[in-house]
């Protein structure tokens, strides 16, 4: 059995990533729901559905960032 720690680096972040929004997403706005109706909770829906947006194109801009390094460092070696 090979221990591969950037594997399980890279598993840990995405697990961790995908728990913190479902946090946000369910919980946050299930208080909401909870607390102020139906109309506030899809209100809370859409602004961090916006908020995402930013955070998405950030999170792809450094996953394409990662490929290019990635594509360099094969054709370097």
């Amino acid at each position: 059995m090979s221990l591969d720690l950037r594997k399980h680096f890279k598993q840990t972040n995405k697990r961790l990533l995908i728990g913190f929004f479902v946090v946000v997403f369910l919980v946050g706005d299930g208080l909401i729901y909870l607390l102020y109706g139906r109309g506030s909770a899809l209100m809370g829906l859409l602004c961090l559905a916006g908020a995402m947006i930013p955070v998405v194109g950030i999170g792809a801009f450094f996953w394409i960032m990662e490929k290019v390094v990635e594509k360099r460092k094969i054709g370097d070696a």
